[in-house]
C-alpha cells in the first residue's frame, strides 16, 4: 500500500487546480463563446514536452490541452462507456468487471477500466473466474470506528489490490445518509450525520486514490432507497438538502478529492439524479467549483440533450440505458446545435482532470496482473472490523467470555462455517472462497446478488481461543433443539442474521426466520446468552430484556469470524460507536412503513435493477418531510428515546469525565478530562454537539482517545465549522450568535453543556 506522501502529490494537483481556477474556468469560457484555443507550443512553453506532459502544470490545464489534441470520434468515444457482461463483441483488452472506455493510446490517455469497490475489488456473480479480493467489514462498521486513519487504510488496501488487478476506477464512496432505516443499501454507506459520513468517505477516497486510481463519490444525491430507486422522487426543501445529504458530499469531496462523482438513480425534486441541473452545475460546479467529472450510475440516464447541458459528463453502461445517449445521439445533437460543441470539451475536459489529478495519467496502472499480499490486507479488514463492531449491552459482565468455561454452544447464522455479507454490487469474493451461497429466484436484485457468507467460521475462532473448552454448534433451525443445546451451555451466542442488498430495501426491521422466537428460547433455557447481531442497520429486539449481552457485528467482512472471537474473549476491547440510530419501534421512524408507489410499479419491476426501460412507468413521491434533521436530530425534534441512540457503544473498562469548560469565539471547543478507571486498556469517544435556537443538537467533533488502565488525559475537541456553515447567496456563511454546546458520550447522554458566542464569519466564494 503506498503512504500519505503519494496522496499528498495527489491532494497538490487538486489544489493547483483551485489555485489556477482563473486560466482553467478562461480555458472553457472561451471554448463556451466558440474561440479557437490552441495549446502552446513546446517552444512557447519553453519546453521540449507537450503542455499535458508537464506535471508542474495544473491539472485542468493539462486535460485542456490534451482535448485539443484529441479528434472529435476520440473525444465522442470518452464520453460513454461498455457494461462489459452485455458487451458483443469485447475489446480484447476488457476485464469482465463494471465498465470499460478505450482510450487514446497517442495521447498516453488511458483506458477506464472501471470495478464496484464499496468494500474490496468487486467480482459479484463471479464474472472472473478465481478472482478473490480481500473484503472489509461493511461501511457502517468503518463508519463505527470514528477512524479516519482507519478508513483511509480500508480504502489504501481496496486501491492497491485495484491497481495490482489493473483496474484504475474505482466506483467506491458511497455517502447517502441513512434516513430509512430499511434502506437495502444502508450497510454500504458511512450512517446518519453528515460529519461523521463526510470525514469518513473522504478518507477512504484518499487512499484508493492514493495508489494513483481514480475514485468516485456516490450516490448524488439523496438516493435513499432501494426499491423501485429508478422511479422514486426525493422531495425535500433546497435549504434541507444543502444542510444534510449535500453537507455529506461537500465535506467528502473536500476532505477527498475523488476524481468522479456518480449521480443517482433517483429523482430530486422532479429531475434525474443524472439530469438534474441543481446538482450538477449550481451545487457541484457554481458553489463548489468542483473539477472532476459526473459520471451516470449504470442505468441512470434518460435524455441526451438535459443530461449534457445539465451537467452530466460520462454515460456508463451504456447497455443498460434504453439506449446509447452520449454516442450517436449526442454526435446528432452537436451537429444540430442543440448541444455546443464545447460542452463536449469540457465534458472530456473534466474527465481527464480526474485522471490526471488522480494520478492515473502520470502512472498507468499495469499492463498485467501484479502481486497481492493478502495476508497484509486480511489483516486491515480484521482491524476494521475490531474496531467497529458495537457492544450494546453486557448486563452483569457476561462479557467478556471467561476461557475457564468448559461449553459453549454457537446457535444460528451458519456461524460454523463463516459470516453473513451484504448483497448488491458491492459483494465481494473474498479471498478464502464461499462456505455458503443462495442464489435469489427472483426479484431485481436476482441477476447480481446472491446470499453469501465469507469464509470466517467463529466456530473455528474460538474454538482456537479456548482449546479445553467444549464449543459445538446447532443451526437454529429449530428453537426447540437450540434451546436444549443452551441448556447444557455454560454460555449459548447465537448468531442472528439480516441480509440486505442493492436494488431492494427490506420490509420490516424485525428479523426474519422466526430468529425471535429462537432467541426467546435461547435466552430462556440459559441465563449467560449473548446475541450476536449481523446486519446491515438497526433490527428490532423485543427480546433485549431477556438477554444480558448484545453484540452488532454488522457484515463483519472476510476476518469477521476472528475478530468477533477476539472481542467475546476480551483479547481486545470493544471500542465501536453507533453512527446511526437504533428505534424502540417502526413507528418512530418518519416513515413508518416503506414508501412504494400506490398501485404503481412492484418489487420486480425493472427499474429496481437500475436498468430498463422506464418511460412507461410514473415516478412516485418519497416526502423528506424531516428535512435536515436526519437520524438522531429527528428523535430529538419528535422528543422520542430510540432503543440505542447514535454514538453510543460499551466498553470492558470505565470512563470518567471531569473538568468540562467551553469555548466559544472563533475557535469553539470544548476541554474534558477522561480518566479511565477500569483495570483495562479502552477508548473513549467524547463527542461534540451544537445547537442554536430551538433546532436541534448536531454533532460538530469528536475525538477517539486511547487510555491505558487507570490513566488520564485531557482532552479538547474542537468545532468543525463545516457541521454549521450555510450556503446563502453565493457565500459560506457561519452564523454568530449564541450556541449550546454539549459533550456527550452519545447523541442523547450528556457530559456537560454551556451556552457560548461565536461570531458570523463569511467567506465568499473563490473568484474564477
Amino acid at each position: 500500500m503506498r503512504g500519505a506522501g503519494v496522496a499528498a502529490d495527489r491532494g497538490r494537483q487538486f489544489r493547483a487546480h483551485k489555485r489556477h481556477a482563473v486560466s482553467s474556468a478562461m480555458l472553457v469560457a472561451a471554448a463556451l463563446a466558440g474561440a479557437v484555443l490552441v495549446a502552446p507550443t513546446a517552444a512557447q512553453a519553453g519546453q521540449s514536452a507537450p503542455v499535458w506532459q508537464d506535471t508542474s502544470r495544473p491539472a485542468a490545464d493539462r486535460a485542456a490541452a490534451l482535448v485539443k489534441a484529441m479528434t472529435r470520434d476520440e473525444k465522442l468515444r470518452y464520453v460513454h462507456g461498455l457494461f462489459p457482461p452485455m458487451t458483443k463483441p469485447a475489446p480484447a483488452d476488457m476485464i469482465p468487471s463494471a465498465g470499460y472506455i478505450p482510450g487514446v493510446p497517442r495521447l498516453g490517455i488511458p483506458t477506464l477500466r472501471e470495478s464496484d469497490a464499496s468494500l474490496g475489488v468487486a467480482n459479484q456473480v463471479e464474472q472472473r473466474k478465481g478472482d478473490v479480493a480481500t473484503a472489509l467489514p461493511s461501511s457502517l462498521a468503518t463508519a463505527a470506528t470514528f477512524d479516519p486513519d482507519l478508513a483511509y487504510r480500508g480504502g489504501a488496501m481496496i486501491g492497491a489490490e485495484a491497481r495490482a488487478k489493473t483496474f484504475n476506477v474505482l466506483l467506491a464512496g458511497g455517502v447517502n445518509l441513512t434516513r430509512d432505516a430499511w434502506g437495502g443499501r444502508d450497510f454500504e454507506y458511512l450512517g446518519e450525520d453528515p460529519l461523521l459520513a463526510g470525514v469518513m468517505v473522504g478518507a477512504h477516497i484518499r487512499g484508493v486514490q492514493s495508489n494513483h486510481i481514480v475514485s468516485t463519490i456516490k450516490h448524488y444525491a439523496l438516493n435513499a432507497q432501494e426499491t423501485d430507486r429508478m422511479l422514486a422522487d426525493s422531495r425535500i426543501d433546497r435549504a434541507a438538502l444543502e444542510d444534510s445529504d449535500l453537507r455529506a458530499f461537500h465535506i467528502g469531496i473536500d476532505a477527498g478529492e475523488p476524481g468522479s462523482v456518480m449521480c443517482g438513480y433517483n429523482l430530486v425534486n422532479g429531475d434525474w439524479d443524472c439530469e438534474n441541473k441543481y446538482l450538477l452545475t449550481t451545487v457541484l460546479r457554481d458553489q463548489w467549483d468542483y473539477p472532476g467529472w459526473v459520471m451516470s450510475d449504470w442505468g441512470g440516464v434518460h435524455s441526451t440533450d438535459k443530461a449534457a447541458l445539465a451537467g452530466l459528463d460520462q454515460e456508463s453502461g451504456q447497455e443498460l440505458d434504453k439506449q446509447i445517449y452520449f454516442g450517436k445521439p449526442l454526435a446528432e445533437a452537436i451537429a444540430a446545435g442543440r448541444v455546443p460543441e464545447a460542452r463536449l470539451d469540457q465534458m472530456v475536459t473534466r474527465i481527464l482532470t480526474g485522471v490526471i489529478a488522480s494520478g492515473l495519467y502520470d502512472h498507468p496502472t499495469p499492463a498485467t496482473a501484479q502481486p497481492i499480499d493478502y495476508d497484509a490486507h486480511a489483516a486491515v479488514a480484521q482491524q476494521v472490523a475490531e474496531q467497529g463492531i458495537v457492544l450494546l449491552k453486557n448486563a452483569d459482565g457476561v462479557l467478556p467470555l471467561a476461557k475457564t468455561a468448559r461449553k459453549i454452544v454457537l446457535i444460528g447464522g451458519h456461524a460454523d462455517v463463516g459470516v453473513l455479507s451484504g448483497g448488491g454490487s458491492s459483494q465481494v469474493r473474498s479471498v478464502g472462497g464461499v462456505p455458503v451461497e443462495i442464489p435469489l429466484k427472483s426479484g431485481p436484485a436476482a441477476s447480481f446478488a446472491r446470499i453469501t457468507w465469507h469464509d470466517s467460521s467463529p466456530l473455528d475462532a474460538i474454538r482456537a481461543l479456548a482449546p479445553g473448552a467444549e464449543v459445538t454448534y446447532v443451526s437454529g433451525d429449530d428453537p426447540v433443539a437450540a434451546a436444549a443445546a443452551a441448556r447444557n451451555a455454560d454460555v449459548a451466542i447465537v448468531f442472528a442474521t439480516q441480509w440486505r442488498t442493492e436494488a431492494e430495501d427490506i420490509q420490516t426491521l424485525a428479523l426474519p426466520d422466526n430468529q425471535d422466537r429462537l432467541i426467546d428460547a435461547v435466552a430462556g433455557a440459559n441465563p449467560h446468552s449473548v446475541v450476536v447481531l449481523e446486519t446491515g442497520g438497526p433490527a428490532l429486539m423485543p427480546w433485549l430484556d431477556r438477554v444480558p449481552a448484545v453484540v452488532e457485528a454488522w457484515y463483519p467482512g472476510q476476518r469477521g469470524g476472528q475478530a468477533l472471537a477476539r472481542l467475546l474473549f476480551g483479547e481486545v476491547d470493544f471500542a465501536g460507536r453507533l453512527p446511526m440510530t437504533f428505534p424502540a419501534s417502526e413507528a418512530q421512524l418518519p416513515r413508518p412503513h416503506p414508501v412504494t408507489p400506490a398501485g404503481g410499479a412492484g418489487p420486480d419491476s425493472a427499474s429496481n435493477a437500475g436498468a430498463g426501460d422506464t418511460s412507461a412507468l410514473r415516478p412516485f413521491p418519497v416526502d423528506y418531510h424531516e428535512g435536515a434533521n436526519v437520524g438522531y436530530r429527528w428523535y430529538a425534534g419528535q422528543g422520542e428515546k430510540p432503543l440505542f441512540p447514535f454514538g453510543y457503544g460499551l466498553t470492558y473498562t470505565r470512563f470518567n469525565y471531569s473538568d468540562a469548560h467551553f469555548t466559544g469565539g472563533a475557535q469553539p471547543s470544548a476541554t474534558v478530562t477522561v480518566r479511565n478507571d477500569g483495570d483495562r486498556a479502552g477508548v473513549a469517544l467524547p463527542q461534540l454537539y451544537a445547537a442554536a435556537g430551538d433546532a436541534p443538537a448536531r454533532l460538530v467533533g469528536w475525538q477517539r482517545v486511547k487510555l491505558a488502565s487507570h490513566t488520564s488525559k485531557s482532552v479538547t475537541v474542537t468545532l468543525d465549522p463545516r457541521a454549521i456553515a450555510a450556503w446563502r447567496d453565493g457565500k459560506w456563511v457561519l452564523p454568530g450568535g449564541a450556541y449550546r454546546l454539549t459533550l456527550g458520550t452519545d447523541a442523547v447522554t450528556s457530559i456537560a453543556s454551556e451556552t457560548v458566542t461565536l461570531p458570523q464569519h463569511v467567506t465568499e466564494k473563490a473568484r474564477r
